[in-house]
């Protein structure tokens, strides 16, 4: 199949504005609890119509200091409540929010907001404070910064305590005068190559985005006024928008924390449904395989994923039969119910995106009670364009097209998308939004892809990722980089060998688990993974590691040698996106000599 639409459940009117939800919300369930707020007692929640007083109270305060209708206004924060209730402010003042990485460098808040042309900007801490007053000078139209801890720059309570004035009719009439038609947000993508682009958001594109996708089939029975939901990814992603929109628009019970205390809160926060990336999904799994093993339980964690799986591939089948029934009622008793557990307990369904899950975790989590449905989209949709859902999945694939959303696969393979989601273009770069949306309106993705006679995409690689041996054998590296992620040893790959005689990988070593092996092989705790990388027995784990997962392709793709890498991939690095993915570019030239190594005679 060469195109697949699906009609829009909701339909954009003019007049649409993103932060309707929040007052109507406030309107029709005052008392309701929309959202809970970490605090060092626990989580206290805050309803409807707390939410939506502080939100006109940041908007009269931003409206009071002189932000204008479609003034951009940046926002550089960890994921929080008050990123929500800054970002709903923002919006409500009429202005049009800049999302900053709250790990962004000096020199890329600079570019963002002296590119965006950001009036104001409000930051977290005062490190941030810091890069603040160290770009401020080059940045001529920032007139007014904040802060919502510390003590460099005014507080929350200054702003808001400077729109005293404002009234309540005042905001309104501001909030008012933004449509479907105008600007929301920009974006910045986090680019796995080059300087990133703004791309424009408008009101109906994150509209059309968020109520198709929370009224696709299925979705009402997860995310509702009974339901709850732990947001941790990082909110400058627009992944992470459009679960924190889409909680709001449900009514979902929505809390917010920072990554880093994902793995604590989700215990305690005990959510329904879980949104992630395939790398947080990747750890989950990791960590219980290796604790598992530490505590003498490998074998039994072992058998239990076979069966996990199993019982998952069968529920496609025609269901399990009595035997595997057995088996799984048993190791969910020993296993499944304690990963299970680690998500809080209650999380039947999650999702997935931003990057390959891989059929193996999807069966292995479905098996162990926890449906991760895969999904898929880019920056440039709002993001969502495809996803599998409760009602409607085929693990391997990234889902049909969302609701007023139709997908194309172009002659070469490439994935073409049309539909309101679809983005307003570039900030300031009128050349490169031409090359992302041709003359038919159609945005070009950049993937490769299929469709099946029922509409679902399956993801096959990145064009740009395609790697072409010197025999012209063309080689999808995702394939084998998620099944060489797998193993419990491994935390990034990277596939090489374009333009040469055969495929090679770069291989790190996760720095918990290096240090459980040690312990199991008598390595002395102080040794590096430098003064390792070359043991014998370090390297055979390694080999079992990439002999499996040579089993996904032919011969002519099979990875015929690797280097471990010193040290591990990380966004300090420079060679991890925030969301996990591998900027590709930065690695090659930053490991051009362990590159070079795999293709001559001293290569190991």
């Amino acid at each position: 199949m060469r195109e697949f639409a699906m009609p829009a459940a909701y339909v954009v009117q003019p007049d649409d504005n993103i932060t309707d939800d929040v007052f109507r919300n406030a309107e029709n369930a005052p008392d309701g609890v929309g959202l809970k707020r970490r605090t060092n007692g626990g989580w206290a929640p805050v309803t409807w119509r707390a939410f939506a007083a502080q939100v006109r109270g940041i908007a009269a305060g931003l409206i009071a200091a002189g932000v204008q209708p479609g003034d951009r206004v940046g926002l550089m924060s960890r994921t929080r409540f008050e990123w929500t209730l800054l970002d709903y402010a923002i919006l409500t003042a009429g202005a049009v929010i800049v999302p900053v990485y709250p790990t962004s460098s000096v020199e890329q808040v600079e570019w963002i907001l002296g590119d965006s042309g950001a009036v104001a900007v409000v930051v977290e801490t005062d490190d941030h404070a810091g890069i603040i007053a160290a770009v401020r000078a080059s940045l001529p139209a920032l007139a007014h910064a904040w802060q919502i801890e510390g003590s460099q720059l005014d507080g929350l309570p200054d702003l808001a305590a400077g729109g005293a004035g404002v009234t309540l009719e005042q905001v309104e009439k501001r909030r008012r005068t933004r449509g479907a038609g105008d600007l929301a947000e920009i974006v910045y993508t986090s680019g796995t190559t080059g300087r990133p682009k703004g791309c424009m958001l408008s009101h109906g594109n994150i509209v059309a985005n968020t109520r198709n996708c929370m009224l696709n089939d299925g979705f009402p029975q997860v995310f509702n006024s009974r339901a709850s939901s732990l947001l941790f990814l990082p909110l400058a992603h627009s992944y992470a928008q459009l679960i924190q929109y889409g909680a709001i628009y449900s009514r979902t019970v929505l809390g917010l924390v920072d990554m880093a205390d994902a793995v604590a809160e989700l215990p305690a926060y005990r959510p329904t449904a879980v949104l992630s990336v395939p790398r947080v999904w990747e750890k989950v799994y990791t960590s219980a395989k290796r604790q598992a093993a530490a505590g003498g339980h490998g074998k039994i964690f072992a058998s239990a994923e076979a069966a996990a799986i199993a019982y998952s591939r069968a529920l496609d089948a025609g269901g399990p039969g009595p035997v595997l029934r057995v088996r799984h009622l048993l190791f969910d008793r020993l296993v499944y119910g304690k990963v299970r557990a680690a998500l809080g307990g209650r999380v039947q369904y999650a999702w997935s995106a931003a990057a390959p899950l891989g059929t193996r975790l999807a069966h292995f989590f479905r098996g162990c009670g926890i449906n991760v449905l895969e999904g898929y989209g880019l920056t440039e949709t709002s993001p969502a364009t495809n996803t599998n859902t409760p009602d409607a999945q085929r693990i391997g694939t990234v889902g049909r097209p969302v609701p007023g959303c139709t997908i194309r696969i172009a002659a070469d393979g490439e994935i073409l998308v049309k539909g309101d989601m679809v983005f307003q273009g570039y900030w300031n770069n009128d050349a490169a939004t031409k090359a992302m949306i041709d003359h038919e309106g159609w945005l070009h993705t950049g993937d490769i892809g299929a469709l099946d006679d029922a509409g679902f995409l399956a993801i096959t690689g990145r064009m740009k990722d395609l790697i072409i041996t010197a025999a012209g054998k063309n080689v999808a590296p995702a394939v084998l980089e998620d099944r060489l992620r797998a193993h419990w040893l491994i935390s990034q790959c990277l596939v090489v060998g374009d333009a040469k005689p055969y495929i090679a990988a770069l291989v790190t070593v996760d720095p918990e688990a290096l240090t459980q092996w040690k312990a199991a092989n008598g390595r002395p705790q102080p040794a590096t993974i430098a003064e390792l990388r070359d043991d014998p027995a370090l390297r055979a784990q390694i080999q079992a590691a990439v002999d499996e997962a040579n089993k996904a392709v032919s011969r002519a793709e099979a990875i015929r040698k690797f280097v471990i890498l010193d040290d591990d991939l990380t966004e300090a690095g420079g060679q991890l996106t925030p969301t996990f993915k591998v900027r590709r570019g930065i690695v090659m030239e930053q490991c051009a000599a362990q590159i070079a190594s795999l293709y001559d005679d001293g290569g190991s």
